[in-house]
């Protein structure tokens, strides 16, 4: 009645404790015990595949106390403040462990081991080891490098930099990058260092003679140098926009209405020389700037119609008068050739004879050959009646 008999099945160990204090580990086998006054617990522990990590304070415990009790079979880890702990079991990569953390692992279950990584100082990962890691296919091994890791990349046409603890540390190429973001705060901003495109739309303005006008602007640009654009602009792009307004509305505010329409590039011209000289010193260059459309209130459209139509028929009445004047000189110059040469004068006779007979149907003709030469046309009285 008094005597206890323990069976250890394989995966697990028997912890025996005598009145709550710890007497000795039990391994695979069956145990007999003499327990007269019911002194002796036994707590149960598994190790396979799914409990071979030790977490439980009480466990740890025990292993640190009673090292030579299960120093064969569990092994312990502890990592520092700038250290992380790269879990490998049977070789393969499967977990990764945060600063100022301890455990351990069963032995007997699979080869369990854990590396620490010190990253006080060099925290940065390879390209190819961090996407192992975050792109791996165990969940928790995932779970665990987005907690640890963190990667960014710059694409092509792209500048950034990696700012650690509110200090920029280096400029970042294209490409991928990944460290260590314990113990430090880590950011990186990314420029784009391609040509770009800038509309600055509806914009009312009034010109030197007080008209308003609504214009709207396209201009290209591009970041030049993206440390100084880091250093000196908050918001780069905010900053050439209201510099575009600013230009706009003082080249425009200076010329009047007839300028304006008249040499559109004149506009474009002065607005990107004002522009280009104060963006060249914040690393930024303006290649290109365009007014698009310049768009007049309704009456003066109206006005300006009318203006255009009457400009347009004047120059049409002037055409007109230098045909006609054009037209009187060649009759008046055709006419004295004339006078003084009688065959001239007859071949237009007989040219204004063929014009006629060419719409005539039927034609009666009298006095033969020469009555159609000498009197079917007359241009000058022949016969005088005195």
């Amino acid at each position: 009645m008094f005597r206890k008999t323990i069976i250890i099945e394989a995966n697990q160990l028997g912890l025996l404790y005598k009145d709550k204090q710890f007497v000795s580990v039990l391994e695979k086998g069956v145990y007999k015990l003499w327990d007269f006054k019911k002194r002796y617990t036994l707590k149960t522990v598994f190790m396979n595949t799914v409990n071979r990590e030790i977490t439980c304070e009480e466990m740890l415990s025990l292993l640190d106390e009673y090292a030579n009790s299960f120093g064969h079979l569990a092994e312990t880890w502890e990592t520092g403040e700038q250290d992380l702990g790269l879990v490998f079991e049977a070789n393969k990569l499967v977990d990764i462990k945060l600063p100022n953390q301890r455990g351990a692992f069963w032995k007997n279950v699979r080869a369990m081991r854990v590396e620490k990584v010190n990253i006080a100082d060099n925290f940065k990962i390879e390209e190819r080891t961090a996407a192992l890691m975050l792109g791996a296919e165990s969940e928790k091994l995932r779970k665990a490098a987005g907690n640890t890791i963190y990667a960014v990349t710059v694409p092509e046409g792209f500048v950034s930099f990696l700012e650690v603890n509110g200090q920029v540390t280096e400029a970042l190429s294209p490409g991928t990058y990944a460290w260590w973001k314990f113990c430090r705060v880590l950011k990186t901003k990314l420029y784009d260092t391609r040509l770009q495109n800038m509309e600055i739309n509806g914009q009312e303005i009034l010109t030197k003679d007080k008209v308003s006008l609504r214009i709207n602007l396209s201009a290209t640009w591009q970041i030049l140098d993206a440390e100084k654009v880091r250093l000196n602009l908050a918001d780069h792009t905010d900053f050439l926009y209201r510099e575009m307004q600013l230009a706009l509305r003082t080249v425009v505010s200076t010329q009047s209405l007839d300028q304006l329409l008249q040499d559109k590039n004149l506009l474009n011209e002065q607005v990107q020389k004002i522009v280009a000289a104060k963006a060249i010193e914040y690393g930024l260059v303006v290649k290109t700037v365009g007014a698009r459309d310049i768009v007049l209130p309704g009456e003066m459209k109206t006005i300006l119609a009318q203006v255009v139509e009457a400009e347009k028929v004047a120059e049409a009445n002037l055409i007109k008068r230098r045909e006609e004047t054009q037209a009187t000189r060649s009759l008046h110059n055709t006419a004295k050739v004339m006078e003084g040469n009688p065959i001239l004068l007859r071949l237009k006779e007989l040219e204004s004879l063929e014009k006629i007979t060419a719409r005539i149907s039927t034609l009666n003709v009298y006095s033969g050959l020469d009555g159609v030469m000498n009197d079917m046309v007359k241009l000058t009285d022949r016969t005088k009646v005195n």
